[in-house]
């Protein structure tokens, strides 16, 4: 499959808003495959304590996850063909690994890639990267399902 020429916006596809949109551009989406993302990391970030006053702060490994969580949501919309307003419903994390710190002024390169999509079951497999050096990987298990009627 090509890789998607329309460019997907973060705020159509999520629910979520400031200050819990963790992802701020969607790059690419291979349909069925894999999405790409950024989140650039500020000084002014609620979630990097102490960058304000020190400069030391550091972005939580466990929100680079939910970046990545959010950033699925592009390749889960390829997914339920035919569904209108699918929602995701995140159920676990496994073989999370962090391997170092994201601070302001970074740009975390976001990665989604599907292992496996069975009767709603999508496996996923993230990264994150900056300046290609990778800082967190997990497994993300998520269950798609139709949105209730309104």
């Amino acid at each position: 499959m090509e890789p998607s020429t329309e460019l997907l916006q973060p705020l159509e596809l999520l629910p979520h808003r400031y200050p819990f949109l963790l992802v701020d551009r969607i790059t690419r989406v291979v349909p069925g495959k894999q999405a790409f993302g950024i989140k650039t990391v500020t000084h002014g970030e609620w979630c990097v304590g102490g960058a304000a006053e020190t400069g030391a702060g550091t972005m939580p490994h466990m929100l680079i996850v939910e970046s990545l969580a959010q950033l699925s949501a592009a390749l889960f919309s390829t997914l339920m063909d035919g569904t209108d307003g699918a929602i995701g419903y995140f159920m676990g994390i496994d073989n999370v690994r962090c391997r170092g710190d994201v601070r302001p002024g970074d740009v975390l390169d976001l990665q989604i890639d599907l292992a496996q999509f069975r009767r709603g079951v999508c496996k996923t497999h993230g990264v994150a990267r900056v300046n290609g050096v990778e800082v967190v990987r997990a497994d993300l298990t998520t269950i798609l399902r139709a949105a209730p009627a309104r």
